[in-house]
């Protein structure tokens, strides 16, 4: 695919956050429109171009092919909590637009087990007995850590769904999944792995998170998902509603959706691309595909400086698509 084949570039986001997540205060990105629509290219800044490619693949699915057709109009969804003290992670429970399950981060530096302890009670007290809370640590545990940890962060919750990459070894999981009484849910041991079929192969996980733009497309998680055989969750890699209605593309195409996904993120943010935001209601998000207006992407758009920046980013990775073909 030669690098002039991408289609118009129409945006360059620069969006604050509502709270540090993913240690980061500002999400940044592009948006490109084609003949199928509206497409978002947004890899972190710690992404090369090598890693990027995925995330390019998918914005050019979306604006060159469009997503498969959808089995259900209606996505669940969780209400992801930062990891913010527990009076602020109540309220974001109580905001969430009647989401009954809840992803609240973990292993935040400079925090300990007892703030750890302090958030996942105060999203129990929010959701009621009978919501479902999961963790995420985003890799950050050894394997030691980990079963000390959940021990403590599941009695806390008074009960945990899954643990979302705990560790960072796929040799790990498996290890403590034999070793706690958690589900285990691998998320970077997918998107980040050369062989994201290893997490099946060793019996590391029982569910796997899938996001769209860091696996290259709707369709690569369709197949992949295939592949790996067990529960999916979609969940975002906090993008604008550009972004999150490719993800919620891939949740409503999947055979069979037997958890809540990640895709309630937009409220991270503090506004977004579209007038008409992808936010739950009920619990749920419909399956649909807002589209950004002038009006929206004044209000969203990056300075120069930024501009320039993804500007000579998008151009280094397509480079790096047309060579690897």
């Amino acid at each position: 695919m030669p690098a002039t084949a991408l289609p118009e570039v129409r945006a360059t986001y620069a969006i604050p956050l509502r709270s540090r997540f993913r240690r980061i205060t500002v999400r940044e990105g592009v948006l490109l429109r084609g003949d199928a629509g509206w497409g978002e290219f947004s890899p972190f800044w710690d992404y090369d171009a090598a890693e990027s490619a995925a995330w390019l693949r998918a914005a050019l699915e979306a604006t060159e092919e469009g997503w498969p057709p959808p089995v259900r109009d209606r996505i669940p969804v969780n209400v992801t909590v930062p990891a913010v003290g527990p009076e602020r992670a109540h309220a974001i429970v109580t905001a969430s637009g009647g989401c009954t399950t809840a992803k609240v981060k973990v292993a935040e530096p400079g925090q300990d087990l007892a703030e750890e302890q302090a958030r996942l009670e105060a999203v129990r007290d929010a959701l009621g007995p009978h919501g479902r809370i999961r963790v995420d640590a985003n890799a950050a545990w050894d394997l030691e850590t980990a079963v000390h940890r959940l021990g403590h962060l599941d009695r806390a919750a008074g009960g945990l769904e899954y643990a979302e990459q705990p560790c960072p070894s796929v040799a790990d999981l498996a290890a403590l999944r034999r070793r706690t009484d958690v589900p285990i849910a691998a998320d970077e041991s997918i998107r980040r792995a050369e062989d994201p079929l290893a997490v099946r192969r060793a019996e590391a996980a029982d569910v796997v998170v899938l996001k769209v733009q860091p696996l290259g497309g709707v369709r690569v998680c369709l197949q992949l998902a295939e592949e790996v055989g067990l529960p999916v969750v979609v969940s975002s890699a906090l993008e604008t509603s550009v972004g999150i209605a490719a993800g919620l593309a891939l949740a409503a195409a999947l055979p069979e959706l037997t958890h809540a996904c990640g895709l309630a993120t937009v409220h991270l943010l503090t506004a977004d691309t579209v007038p008409d935001p992808l936010l739950p209601d009920g619990g749920t998000i419909p399956v649909r595909r807002p589209e950004p207006t002038p009006g929206t992407l004044a209000e969203i758009a990056a300075g120069d400086d930024v501009t320039r920046a993804w500007s000579d980013r998008l151009a280094e990775v397509a480079g790096h698509l047309a060579v690897a073909g």
